[in-house]
């Protein structure tokens, strides 16, 4: 199975709230199976706008983390954040090649 990456779209006028949440919620998820990190990413083009990137073993480590209890109450602080503005919030890729 190939690494999936995920990546979840957040907007915050002043960013500190989002920074925050991220280092509570990262610390948490340090030990989660199958989470082989991930980063906080502040868009240089749109202030407010900001993205956590995490890299998964693979599809289904990612699965059992999403469906598992701990799921929605662990991520909940960055909840609020959440940019809908493109329908989706979150995207989930598959790496089909890298160098």
């Amino acid at each position: 199975m190939n690494k999936v990456r995920v990546i979840l779209f957040l907007k915050s006028p002043e960013g500190g709230e989002v920074r925050q949440a991220y280092h509570q919620i990262s610390t948490e998820l340090s030990a989660t199976p199958g989470m082989l990190g991930n980063e906080l990413l502040h868009s240089v083009l749109e202030g407010d706008s900001f993205a956590v990137l995490s890299e998964w073993q693979d599809i289904a480590a990612f699965q059992a983390w999403e469906q598992g209890p701990s799921h929605q109450s662990k991520t909940s602080p960055l909840r609020p954040y959440q940019d809908r503005g493109n329908g989706r919030h979150y995207g989930i890729y598959e790496v089909v090649a890298s160098y």
